[in-house]
């Protein structure tokens, strides 16, 4: 088990990757602490994995609540710690800029940038004192690129590419790694959130087109994996994932 004697907290775990990411880590021997808005899926996802033998904390929390964030940090605290941060929590109500859908706007900024600091912030001084630990980033392939509909979103994750390599040229002294991964399109919610009809629906039927097979959450867990089990003087920095018939 690669991962066995590992605490682990994953953020947005009630679906998709999150959820991917936990019952594989799970299977590979993590102590699990999930969270999540939806406190009834994370119970269902923590039931099942605790009736196959794992161990597994729910912590439901949103992520763009400062304080409810510090709460879950303290627990984290008396649980002993956490070795590995997956910071997946994220929204993406994409729309033109010119339509000025500043709730959705803040909204992104508040889970996808506040919300990444914040569990960063709950977890990095535990790390640096233990001088051990991980934590990884999920962007998107949007923190390299820049798209149509997708400028405030993008701009969230082109923050959150900044902070991740900011944190890991500081970490390094702590011997604390840093990871941004950065999925292309993947069959996940994530296009729910899109409030825009329009363009939900054209998002929908790109990336489900027949002849355009997308990720699945469980490639984005396999790379997470991949990432936290290198030899502690290994940092895989950045990994892009991108469906091979994605051309940007």
């Amino acid at each position: 088990m690669k991962l066995k004697g590992k605490r682990v907290w994953i953020t947005g775990a009630s679906s998709g990757i999150g959820e991917a990411a936990a019952r594989l880590l799970a299977s590979e021997g993590a102590e699990l602490v999930i969270s999540a808005r939806r406190e009834d899926k994370l119970q269902a996802l923590s039931e099942v994995l605790i009736a196959e033998g794992h161990q597994v904390h729910v912590a439901p929390v949103d992520v763009s609540d400062r304080q409810a964030m510090e709460a879950v940090g303290a627990r984290l605290a008396e649980l002993g710690g956490i070795d590995i941060l997956i910071n997946n929590a994220g929204t993406m109500p994409i729309s033109p800029i010119i339509n000025g859908r500043v709730d959705e706007w803040e909204r992104m900024i508040d889970v996808n940038i506040k919300g990444v600091l914040y569990a960063i912030n709950a977890v990095y001084p535990g790390m640096a004192e233990r001088k051990d630990g991980h934590i990884v980033n999920i962007s998107s392939v949007a923190a390299r690129l820049t798209y149509q509909s997708a400028g405030v979103y993008g701009g969230t994750k082109h923050a959150v590419r900044a902070i991740s390599d900011t944190l890991r040229k500081e970490a390094i002294r702590f011997g604390v790694r840093v990871t941004d991964i950065q999925p292309g399109s993947v069959d996940t919610e994530l296009p729910d959130s899109i409030g825009h009809d329009k363009i939900r629906a054209a998002v929908k039927d790109n990336m489900y087109a027949e002849d355009s097979p997308i990720l699945k959450p469980a490639d984005i867990a396999n790379a997470i994996l991949y990432a936290v089990s290198q030899p502690p003087y290994v940092d895989v920095s950045e990994l892009l994932i991108r469906p091979l018939i994605q051309e940007d």
